[in-house]
């Protein structure tokens, strides 16, 4: 079907890596982008691939990358047709969205109604339930008292685990094992999340010991066709956040993939998404799967994705939003393996941030090996924002190739002047539980404590 709007230019709302991945994407369409900076990245390179740069802010987000009326002065300014979120910042913000189409600019996602009901966890659980998706046991919607709380969980059964509505990367989560820790659980919960989210609404579920992280990256165009692009396991994970992730899922039984891929193309039928999301999935040690969230944008972890199918993303996304309509789902070939390490500048033991001047930089290269990264020797990492300076990918022919050719590369990068978490994943790929997929989301903190020592 032809293009309902074409989109000439496109403002990225974002910064670091996957500023210059959009960037790059958006140019090999033919289009233009503008860059969009904060005083602290004033000198980063990517600004000047951009067709255009400005500055709408200060060093902190809440200056800057989070300035709403800044971000939509800039997409005026250069007569922008649309804007790409990326990740993180306001990817996520239903606000943001109603205001771009306010401004008659297109948002590159959802639309801000979907956006609201999967953002809050106990709603997207209800309508998952509703969708015939399996969802993890737990409390029909908000927990109103501690009480409540007490109650629920003697019905449910031990261990229960606490989270934020409004939540996300571990905030307002508490995990409860018996009755006599239920009431300061509740307390800690509540006050972490009004504290980090400005809503203080908390929701129980029971909780899945060691399960495997798995999500399923989908695409649904403005017509209602879904195609899937396969899934991810994001087990290894260090205080709910993701380490290294890998296409596809190493030990999930192929009955189970099929299952767990068409759960989620007929969730996504459900609610009339559109756009690029991910369902998040625990998997338990029986191979059953339990909706976990969904998130309403693009993912860190995309790439691998990518590298497996063959398909680009990031322009698919700008395709739906003008209108096109998606390739068949039996025109994807998905081949190979693919692992993601995301390389971060922190301690590799401790995961302390280490922010600084890098003094020195030799990037990996060589076949099936991709770096996303915006960082060069000379730049200076900034401590205003996230720690991730890179994403090493490597696809292999099969799961092995892929380790060894990971080891390899990981071998080959060197940075110097910070501290980086290149050691600790040279560690995981000679890892024997990792090498026979037996990981899961509690892994680092049972095996190793704060370390990766012998990792």
């Amino acid at each position: 079907m032809p293009k309902q709007k074409e989109i000439h230019t496109i403002l990225i709302a974002n910064r670091g890596e996957i500023a210059l991945r959009a960037i790059r994407t958006i140019k090999e369409m033919g289009k233009k982008a503008i860059a969009v900076y904060s005083t602290a990245d004033k000198d980063a390179y990517y600004l000047d691939l951009a067709d255009a740069k400005v500055c709408i802010g200060g060093d902190k987000s809440s200056e800057s990358y989070l300035n709403i009326p800044a971000i939509i002065s800039a997409a005026e300014l250069f007569n922008a047709d649309a804007i790409f979120p990326g990740y993180g910042f306001l990817s996520e913000n239903q606000n943001f969205v109603e205001i771009c189409k306010y401004h008659d600019i297109e948002f590159i996602g959802p639309n801000a109604d979907v956006m609201a009901l999967m953002s809050d966890k106990s709603k997207a659980k209800e309508v998952m339930k509703n969708a015939g998706v399996p969802v993890i046991p737990g409390s029909d919607g908000p927990i109103r008292s501690k009480e409540e709380a007490l109650s629920l969980a003697k019905e449910i059964g031990y261990p229960v685990i606490l989270k934020a509505a409004a939540g996300g990367g571990g905030r307002g989560m508490r995990i409860v094992e018996s009755e006599a820790s239920m009431f300061n659980a509740y307390l800690a919960a509540e006050s972490e999340a009004i504290s980090a989210f400005g809503d203080g609404t908390i929701y129980m579920e029971k909780f899945i010991d060691k399960p495997k992280h798995i999500e399923v990256q989908i695409l649904a165009d403005k017509y209602g066709n879904v195609l899937h692009v396969g899934e991810r396991d994001c087990s290894l994970q260090r205080r709910h956040q993701k380490l290294i992730e890998e296409s596809p899922a190493p030990t999930l039984q192929a009955d189970i993939r099929e299952k767990l891929l068409e759960t989620a193309i007929r969730a996504t039928k459900a609610i009339e998404y559109v756009g690029a999301g991910t369902y998040e999935f625990l998997l338990d040690s029986n191979q059953n799967f339990y909706f976990m969230e969904m998130n309403t944008r693009l993912q860190v972890e995309h790439p691998v994705s990518e590298l497996v199918s063959g398909l680009d993303i990031i322009e698919l996304m700008i395709r739906i939003a003008e209108g096109e309509t998606l390739p068949k789902q039996e025109e994807i070939a998905f081949k190979g393996c693919a692992i993601e390490c995301r390389i971060t500048a922190e301690d590799p033991v401790k995961f302390y941030p280490s922010a600084g001047k890098i003094t020195k930089w030799i990037a990996p290269g060589g076949n099936n090996i991709r770096l996303d990264t915006h960082a060069y020797a000379g730049y200076i990492v900034p401590m205003f924002y996230d720690s991730m300076i890179g994403k090493l990918i490597v696809w292999g022919r099969n799961r092995n190739e892929a380790i060894l050719r990971m080891q390899r590369a990981l071998g080959e990068f060197c940075i110097e002047g910070i501290k980086t978490t290149i050691q600790f994943h040279q560690d995981m790929m000679k890892n024997d539980d990792f090498k026979r997929g037996i990981i899961h989301t509690k892994y680092l903190e049972e095996k190793l404590g704060n370390g990766t020592k012998n990792a």
